[in-house]
């Protein structure tokens, strides 16, 4: 389908007046519309008049729709809104204008637009470009590109390297078929592989002068409108079973209930298919004379689109974690989305070097995946906003795997890490004892916690008798566990093959070319573990350890 059957799909999506109005001064609000419409205008001319595709297809419905969002909120400042299709059409006019489609946002909905129907089909949505074909005399005459649906490009040069379609038809009248070429994809199924940007594919290599033949073979051909044809569907099928269009009749079902719609949908969604899809079609199967048609969604016809693979969300903040080795990981706090039948409010952006390549800040608007449909994953900034927040950005030269012992200012982040990796299974592996323990024990030191005792856990805010009593149990294991699982908890680096005894001594006296020896170890790392055992703060832990009887650290 064309842009403009995803903007038709956009608009009619769920009422605009249940989002959020951003809290913009005028000026404000007029900077980002119009920044908004300047995005949108290239990614129109990018598509409709050099056939490339600089965002999917869903990321553009979300962000036509969120530009209508903001002109509703800010209507008596907003400027007119922009003809997507400005600039689309061509020189070649259509017979039958190419109509859209409204989009269906449920279940509900499809049940409301059926109950007023009767004679209904179902189809899948094919991902590809939109085509009108003409044949007169049984011969290809033309082959015209969507375009604004109206007029379009002259693709019959091309169209006839393309096997796909057939040069030469039985009918002798004037034929004219509405269908989409698509990109050839052997044992698709949608759910599991998305659209693999099938449709730029196409529409790439249709916007070539020339099309060479391995590049024309891997175009499809779906029929799904006979504009002239008979006026029953059962009999527009029939005739282009006999052209030879099979697609066409295998994959238009008669459809009788909006739970058979779910069924085709879901069904289609999960099948092996030649072509990539993003929906089902739902049609009645007697419309108005073709010579009416306009180019606009018409009443007879529907999407159903699949559930959303890549969701548009604005960031709300920026949130720079610092894990207990120093490293500094941005979080994205997110405007909650719908992705797969999960609410994704946070994404990871993984390094700090990833952040300052893509400068994300709160205003942005993000492109939200799932990676292996479980874990968030940013895709790309769909644009920014105007105003760039200030962010207090940790220096990484500051952080390393023996920094932060203390909840000094700018230490919080690296410090609560530790405290979640000693009492963590990688740690202690401390029963009862987690984040939300050290948030309401607050200690200022990575061991202050040992000296507590259950009455004095007991006074705690926040702590009652049965939570002191776990919390009691809990600590006093910590004491009987062994040397080696204290180091790790403290932070020893990785020691490879390195054998780590029963006293801390005897580790403290080995030096570089000491540890170096040992497999897995190396240079960098053995010097680490010497400075792990000449640390002023790890020698004052060691201490603490030795005071409350722990083996090993005496």
């Amino acid at each position: 389908m064309s842009r403009w059957i995803a903007l038709c799909l956009a608009l009619c999506a769920a009422p605009l007046s249940a989002a959020t109005c951003p809290e913009w001064s005028a000026a404000r609000a007029a900077t980002e519309v119009s920044a908004l419409q300047q995005r949108l205008a290239t990614w129109d001319h990018a598509y409709h008049v050099e056939g490339r595709a600089l965002v999917s297809d869903e990321l553009y419905d979300q962000s036509r729709e969120r530009l209508a969002q903001w002109q509703d909120c800010f209507a008596p400042l907003a400027s007119p809104a922009t003809d997507s299709l400005q600039g689309a059409g061509g020189p070649t006019a259509h017979p039958v204008a190419q109509t859209g489609l409204n989009k269906l946002p449920d279940l509900q909905a499809v049940t409301s637009w059926m109950a007023k129907r009767t004679d209904l089909w179902i189809q899948p949505k094919v991902d590809g470009v939109a085509v009108t074909l003409v044949y007169r005399d049984g011969h290809l005459s033309q082959v015209i590109s969507r375009g604004d649906g109206r007029s379009g490009q002259d693709w019959t040069a091309q169209a006839r390297h393309i096997p796909a379609i057939p040069l030469q038809l039985p009918k002798r009248a004037e034929l004219i078929l509405q269908g989409e070429l698509y990109w050839r994809l052997d044992g698709h199924v949608q759910r599991r592989a998305g659209g693999q940007n099938a449709r730029s594919r196409v529409a790439g290599a249709l916007a070539r002068t020339t099309l060479n033949a391995t590049t024309a073979a891997q175009i499809g051909l779906f029929v799904w409108d006979w504009p002239n044809g008979p006026p029953k569907m059962s009999e527009r099928l029939a005739g282009l079973q006999a052209m030879g269009f099979a697609d066409s009749t295998t994959l238009t079902q008669p459809l009788r209930t909006a739970a058979d719609a779910a069924q085709w949908r879901e069904h289609w969604y999960d099948t092996a298919l030649p072509f990539a899809s993003d929906g089902v079609v739902l049609r009645q199967g007697q419309r108005p004379p073709a010579t009416g048609w306009v180019a606009a969604p018409p009443h007879w016809a529907a999407a159903w689109k699949y559930p959303l693979r890549e969701a548009l969300s604005e960031v709300r903040a920026v949130q720079f974690k610092i894990g207990r080795s120093g490293r500094i990981t941005p979080l994205l706090h997110l405007a909650p989305v719908e992705l797969d039948g999960r609410t994704v409010q946070r994404v990871s952006l993984g390094s700090l070097k990833r952040w300052q390549a893509l400068d994300v800040r709160p205003g942005d608007q993000v492109s939200i995946t799932l990676a292996g449909l479980t874990i968030p994953r940013l895709e790309q900034v769909a644009w920014r906003s105007q105003v760039r927040a200030a962010l207090a950005v940790p220096d990484p030269a500051r952080y390393h795997g023996l920094s932060c012992w203390q909840p000094t200012p700018g230490c919080e982040s690296q410090f609560s890490a530790r405290l979640e990796w000693l009492s963590g299974k990688r740690g202690l592996a401390l029963p009862e004892v987690g984040a939300d323990t050290w948030d309401t024990l607050q200690p200022q030191g990575l061991l202050d916690w040992l000296a507590l005792d259950e009455a004095t856990l007991a006074s705690r805010p926040g702590l009652g008798p049965r939570s002191a009593a776990r919390l009691s149990t809990s600590f006093a294991l910590a004491r009987q566990r062994p040397f080696a699982q204290w180091l790790r908890a403290l932070g020893l680096p990785p020691s490879g093959s390195a054998p780590l005894g029963e006293d801390w001594d005897s580790l403290a006296a080995r030096d570089n070319a000491t540890w170096d020896a040992y497999a897995g170890i190396g240079a960098r790392r053995a010097a680490q573990l010497v400075a792990f055992f000449r640390e002023p703060q790890v020698l004052a832990l060691r201490e603490q350890l030795r005071a409350a009887g722990v083996s090993g650290f005496q």
